[in-house]
């Protein structure tokens, strides 16, 4: 197992090629042996990789080099990711995949962060520098998230020149370090070495007793403490103390008595130490066991009661990078899918990073970001695309991102669920306090409410009832008021009132008399009451219940045992807690409630459940009845009232009635004035009522252009997906075809081609919209430019044949016209046809017809050589037509095998076999290599085996059945030797004159072979010897 001092951390560096003069600073800056690899990913438009290695290499004197596929990472080397590659790392070993030639990968450096923090962990690092298209925050928020170490360049610097990708990444505070390029390599030759540091205080924390690790625990947790209301002495030891050390790191501390100092002098560091205590991993379905209760539990309770009309609406606030949008919007899809009839769902997802909402915009993600995802969901929901992973369109359409604040911008209404997980631990008590309100206003009545593991509700009970504690998820109370008083921060600290429309409605209807009769009644006569849910919250007050119940000293409180007077609390939680188990009424009868002044009253109670309520919190009905206090008697004069007393109530009740007659003065002085408020409000109503009624004309004029802007829409959609199965379609056709296919505008400008053009023009996928001019060529073909506008100028095809290239290859290069629906000419079309093996075609049968040609001019002139030679020896007709039809079945046989080698080569095996073969296998034997021999010899060796043959069938050892003829060959030194022995037959004699068989023999042997025969008579029989020169035509074969 590694050590830690044995491992060293791998630096890569994403940007753009407008990155160049900032990678110059930067190894210009750096040491030569700094103690880590670093690997670029760099987006190359115009540059080669070989170009960005060559230019390196001049700035550092470290090794530089293009990754090659397999490459293991060694430390103090620098590896440039080639063109045309996807980068990907996997046990230190770099990895180059190559990418669709149809599809470009755009977020290359997001591809490789995130490998890198999967495989690297507290190692990996990553380096953001000018760029665009914010590739790389995703990957940055892995490395984070993984416990490594994320720079930036800073947004200030001058070699900034596109800061889209460090912008991107420091908006949503992924970044440890946001520095200016020439700092950074000291930053991170300071955390290479910080790993010993690290082993250091690794051995001197296991070294520590466990009171000094509780006494350093306890101190940062207060420290944190007086920062946040979060409480993190429950976090395990080990989680607590890592988080703190990669803090360490960063900050350059040594021991943790120093990092505890830094905490106690700089708050920004006990914020980013809070932050990364609570970050969490970035992925799909995070906390997987919260997704599966909302999955089993809440979304059906949520589509209940909802019409294929109607819209469920959900907000996610501080979505960020939209994982856990698109979670939600998954399970919503796996619903509906279910459910043919189900609502349309709608989710809004805001943050105040516009920056994020563009990543969670685009849906697009790494592969490592996607280990939330089942295999299933992962088939079903998403799309791949590059390297990268693609949200389908089917869920990215129920998300709307946009941007808002949730502590500045009125919120969103009418909301179904709002999830807002591991936001609320960001903010301070305050700003808690403020926004959970806000979720109740923007909930319906029974709406959700879904929170990370580390928040709550807070004091706010009242608003929301807990379904589940442990994953965080409450339900709003009904009961509640909905007008509440929300701060904005908008414009000097003003704010506004955000009513319940149902409220106002309500006001707006008129009350019927009897209506009016019944509730002022219902005032006057009804008994006090109270209503409270099962935790003996207060939820609803009637009028009158002063007598039974008072605020108590200090923080006010809802608790109904709180506030109920002496002598009722345990009556009324001994009947609540009965009532709440049998869910029936429970009376209690004379008790003694003690009032102002030492008074005690007689008082009757009544608790019963409210029913009709499913679905919502049950609550209950507390009804308070007070009977005519107790005689002095009935007490035992305990209170009895003494004359003095009856002095001290008469003074008292003068008072009384002289502050009435004041508090009626100042009554009717403040009517007066509300009457004239009122008159003001009456000229202020009309003037709204005024501009309501030009919103209402407004309104309808947005309606009916948001109908012709939804059939605009959908008439759009339509097309995008016609489009885009014509796209897949023309994509498919090109892989499939294999021809290589260039289309080009009338500037030649390349507009796409097709996978087999680029090994033409090494073209690649960024060569889209280049002149072809501009790119080399591996065709010899320099009128290619001048072709093609005289096609522009013509309007016909053009066919070119290019000449052979080095590899042998013969191409057909044919120019069309690209005509438009007005039949206008408005590019060309370039395709290159390999005919290659027609030409060879062609070329072959133009050799073989000039061969036959040849050839049958020989055979004649050799046929009538022998006929001529023929007649000369023969003496009779009969013996002139045996010889000649003996020589001419000879030539056919010769002309026979080699018709069968298709005029090539023939064999001298097949050459003597073919003239032996009718005196039976058993009378001859033949030993040698197979040669294949050119055409001309061929024929002349198949005349001497002709005429060898007819001599041993006439006078040697074929002329008897216990002949045998042997034939021996051997090829050396570019020279044949060809042996015939005769053996078995009658004994040879040399004869006085030659006959014509012989002269025939020895005119093809020396005539048109350029070889000698040597013959031997001898009482075994005969025996000759021919030596031919072959070379340069025979070739050995094999061993006969």
């Amino acid at each position: 197992m590694l050590r830690l001092s044995d491992r060293f951390p791998i630096v890569s560096i994403g940007c753009a090629q407008s990155a160049l003069p900032a990678l110059e600073t930067f190894f210009e800056t750096l040491e030569p042996n700094p103690g880590f690899a670093i690997v670029i990913v760099m987006h190359l438009e115009e540059l080669r990789d070989s170009d960005v290695c060559d230019a390196i290499a001049g700035w550092t004197g470290m090794p530089v080099a293009v990754a090659a596929a397999d490459t293991p990472v060694a430390s103090n080397t620098v590896y440039i990711m080639p063109a045309d590659a996807i980068l990907t790392i996997e046990d230190g070993v770099l990895r180059s995949n190559a990418p669709d030639m149809a599809k470009r990968e755009r977020k290359p450096v997001d591809v490789f962060f995130a490998d890198l923090a999967q495989d690297q962990r507290e190692y990996a690092v990553g380096v953001i520098l000018s760029g665009g298209n914010a590739d790389g925050t995703l990957g940055a928020k892995a490395i984070r998230e993984a416990g490594g170490l994320t720079l930036a360049q800073s947004l200030d610097d001058d070699e900034a020149l596109n800061p889209d990708m460090p912008q991107s990444a420091i908006s949503i505070n992924i970044i440890d370090l946001a520095i200016p390029v020439e700092e950074i390599p000291d930053r991170l030759r300071i955390f290479a070495r910080s790993f010993d540091t690290l082993e250091a205080v690794s051995r001197a924390s296991d070294e520590l007793t466990r009171t000094d690790l509780q006494r350093a625990h306890r101190e940062i947790c207060a420290i944190l403490a007086g920062h946040s209301t979060h409480d993190f002495s429950g976090y395990k030891t080990k989680t607590f103390f890592r988080r703190v050390r990669r803090r360490m790191q960063v900050q350059q501390s040594e021991t943790l008595d120093n990092y505890i100092d830094l905490l106690r002098k700089d708050p920004t560091e006990v914020t980013n130490l809070f932050r990364d205590l609570l970050i969490n991993v970035t992925s799909f379905f995070r906390d997987e066991d919260a997704f599966k209760l909302l999955e089993k539990e809440i979304i059906p309770k949520l589509f209940e009661h909802k019409k294929s009309s109607d819209t469920l609406r959900i907000w996610v606030p501080g979505c960020a990078t939209g994982e856990e949008v698109y979670s939600i919007a998954i399970l919503m899809r796996e619903f509906i899918e279910r459910h043919p009839n189900a609502p349309r769902v709608q989710i809004f997802a805001t943050d105040i990073d516009e920056a994020a909402l563009s990543v969670a915009r685009a849906g697009r993600y790494p592969e490592a970001l996607l280990d939330g995802l089942s295999a299933e969901r992962r088939r079903r929901y998403v799309r791949p695309d590059g390297a990268s992973f693609v949200i389908i369109n089917e869920v990215r359409e129920m998300c709307v991102f946009s941007p808002h604040s949730l502590v500045r911008d009125p919120p969103f209404s009418r909301m179904d669920m709002v999830s807002c997980r591991n936001l609320l631990i960001y903010f301070g008590p305050e700003v808690q306090r403020d926004v959970i309100p806000v979720f109740h206003y923007s909930l319906r009545p029974r709406g959700y409410l879904f929170l990370g593991s580390s928040e709550s509700i807070g004091k706010h009970s009242h608003l929301f009832s807990t379904l589940d504690k442990k994953h965080r998820i409450f339900q709003a109370r009904d009961h509640s008021p909905k007008a509440l008083r929300l701060t904005s921060n908008v414009s000097h600290n003003r704010s506004f009132l955000f009513t319940d429309a149902s409220a106002s409605s309500q006001k707006e209807r008129d009350t019927s008399l009897r209506s009016k009769v019944e509730s002022r009644i219902l005032e006057r006569f009804a008994p006090a009451h109270v209503v409270v849910n099962s935790d003996a919250d207060i939820v609803y007050y009637s009028a009158g219940t002063s007598p039974f119940l008072e605020a108590p000293q200090g923080v006010p409180s809802r608790q109904l045992m709180t506030l109920a007077r002496k002598g009722l609390r345990l009556d009324l939680r001994a009947a609540l807690s009965e009532c709440v188990s049998t869910q029936k009424r429970v009376t209690r009868q004379n008790l003694l409630a003690e009032r102002e002044s030492d008074e005690v009253q007689i008082v009757d109670f009544t608790i019963e459940p409210i029913s009709d309520r499913a679905g919502a919190e049950q609550l209950y009905l507390v009804v308070f009845e007070a009977k005519s206090p107790p005689s002095a008697q009935a007490l035992g004069g305990q209170y009895s009232l003494s004359d003095d007393r009856h002095t001290e109530l008469e003074h008292e009740l003068r008072d009384t009635k002289e502050r009435l007659q004041s508090t009626i003065e100042e009554y009717e002085t403040a009517l007066e004035e509300l009457k004239s408020s009122n008159e003001e409000l009456v000229s202020v109503n009309e003037e709204v009522q005024s501009s309501n009624e030009e919103l209402e004309a407004s309104k309808e004029e947005m309606q009916s252009l948001n109908e012709e802007l939804n059939t605009i829409n959908s008439e759009l959609n339509g097309k995008i997906e016609e489009l885009d199965r014509a796209n897949n379609d023309l994509r498919n056709l090109f892989e499939s075809t294999r021809i290589a296919t260039i289309f080009l505008d009338r500037g030649l400008v390349i507009r796409t081609f097709t996978p087999e053009a680029a090994q033409f023009f090494n073209l690649r996928t960024n060569d889209v919209g280049r002149p072809l001019t501009e790119l080399s060529s591996q065709l010899d073909y320099p009128s290619l430019s001048e072709d093609i506008r005289a096609v522009f100028a013509s309007g016909d095809a053009l066919d070119h044949h290019v000449a052979k290239d080095r590899d042998g290859q013969q191409y057909l290069v044919r120019v069309i016209p690209y005509r438009t629906d007005g039949n206008e000419i408005d590019g060309v079309i370039v395709t290159f046809v390999d005919v290659t093996q027609l030409a060879e075609a062609e070329h072959m049968q133009h050799v073989l017809v000039e061969e036959l040609n040849h050839r049958v001019k020989n055979l004649l002139l050799v046929v009538g050589s022998i006929a001529k030679r023929t007649i000369e020896k023969s003496q009779s007709v009969s013996t002139f037509e045996r010889a000649f039809s003996g020589r001419l079945a000879a030539l056919s046989r010769a002309y026979g095998s080699l018709s069968r080698d298709q005029w090539v080569d023939s064999s001298i095996a097949d050459i003597f076999t073919a003239e032996l073969a009718p005196f039976g296998h058993s009378a001859f034997h033949i030993e040698g290599p197979d040669l294949s021999l050119p055409v001309q010899i061929g024929l002349s060796l198949t005349m001497v085996a002709h005429e060898l043959t007819t001599n041993a069938a006439k006078y040697g050892a074929l002329s008897v059945d216990a002949g045998l003829v042997k034939v021996q060959w051997q090829f050396e030194n570019s020279q044949l030797t060809i042996d015939w022995s005769e053996t078995g037959g009658p004994g040879a004699k040399e004869p006085s004159e030659n006959g014509f068989g012989f002269e025939l023999l020895e005119g093809e042997i020396s005539y048109r072979l350029s070889g000698e025969i040597k013959k031997v008579y001898e009482k075994t029989g005969f025996r000759a010897t021919i030596t031919i020169p072959l070379s340069p035509y025979a070739t050995e074969k094999s061993k006969f």
